[in-house]
């Protein structure tokens, strides 16, 4: 009433009203204030007008390419458009490929003959089917098979990663993060599994193993913070050959050999670390290569000395990883979710 609201609005230190609590504030006029939902119109203009400006500087990026003449490696610039209108060449669908969960890795390898090609895919539970291609014939399905898990996918489903050996092309290696196991294949015969300690993230064939071994039974894993060679035709220690410790509290996500049989790895370190298999130390460190963490990587095929490196956002980096030197990068409009680059060329995908 307005004797209530006339006695709340004395003077501090007044003497209460007979009947009103002390504890009742005097009474102005609230602004009123916007629901908690409500949008907040000049922070989304200026959200979009950002955005536009984004959109409208990408295409003045440059890129640089690296060509090889003799040893030495020279870089060139040219302005080009980032986004290309492009026209599919040929295209073919693959019918042999039932997987009944998700694809988590796609690899491509060359079979034997300039016409022929191996497609690889392998879903979360380990289901691995391969399938060789002729890309000259209308029907590009040459042949295909298909080998179900080795523990029958019993377990939950996770990533799972593939890879081809580089001189046996049936040779295959099956690698399973939660169940911590590596199947190695001979086409559809299984060959032999490998217990890992941590969850394995990447694996890899090397090219070239200076220490007598054969190559091709060689494999080299990323799980958790290390680094473990594998041969698996012993039966010593599991087959594990070598252990490399990694970065103090840090994971490998990837691991990659040159020809030279140099192996590099990276991961939420954010560093390029060069290995010497001959003597188990590291040549080199490239420390802040990348902006995040580091999901892929690759030798440059004309010079050694140059590394591709790809994190989670959406930059791949070329560089020195000797000299520790970023020599260019290729940025895309959004974050990679992976990239491949061609075995005996520098042509580089991402998608």
């Amino acid at each position: 009433d307005r004797e209530t609201r006339a006695a709340a609005g004395d003077a501090v230190g007044a003497e209460p009203a007979e009947g009103v609590h002390p504890a009742v504030p005097s009474l102005r006029p609230l602004a009123r204030l916007p629901p908690a939902h409500a949008p907040r119109r000049p922070r989304q203009w200026r959200r979009r007008l950002l955005l536009r400006l984004l959109r409208l500087r990408l295409p003045r990026l440059q890129a640089r390419d690296i060509h090889g003449r003799g040893d030495a490696v020279q870089r060139k610039r040219e302005p080009v458009d980032s986004y290309q209108c492009t026209g599919v060449i040929s295209s073919s669908v693959v019918d042999r490929c039932p997987h009944r969960s998700e694809i988590q890795s796609v690899v491509l390898a060359e079979g034997e003959g300039d016409s022929c090609l191996i497609l690889g895919t392998v879903d979360s539970y380990g289901h691995l089917i391969v399938s060789r291609l002729d890309t000259v014939a209308e029907d590009i399905d040459r042949a295909s098979y298909s080998v179900p898990p080795h523990d029958s996918g019993v377990g939950e489903g996770s990533w799972a990663g593939l890879c081809f050996s580089p001189t046996h092309h049936s040779t295959v290696a099956v690698a399973r993060e939660l169940c911590k196991s590596i199947d190695i294949y001979d086409q559809d015969i299984h060959i032999r599994s490998l217990r890992t300690l941590w969850y394995p993230s990447s694996v890899r064939f090397p090219q070239c193993f200076p220490q007598g071994s054969e190559c091709s039974s060689i494999l080299a894993i990323t799980e958790g913070p290390q680094l473990s060679i594998w041969d698996f035709r012993m039966h010593n220690n599991g087959g594990c050959v070598q252990r490399v410790s990694g970065p103090t509290g840090g994971i490998l996500y990837s691991v990659c050999t040159s020809p030279s049989g140099l192996i590099a790895v990276g991961g939420t370190d954010r560093a390029v670390t060069i290995y010497d298999p001959r003597r188990w130390s590291a040549l080199s460190r490239w420390v802040g290569c990348s902006k995040y963490e580091i999901t892929g990587l690759s030798f440059s095929s004309v010079d050694q000395s140059f590394i591709y490196v790809q994190g989670v956002d959406y930059e791949i980096t070329c560089g020195r990883w000797r000299e520790s030197e970023r020599a260019f990068s290729f940025r895309g409009d959004s974050n990679w979710l992976g990239f491949s680059k061609c075995a005996n060329t520098d042509v580089v995908a991402g998608w």
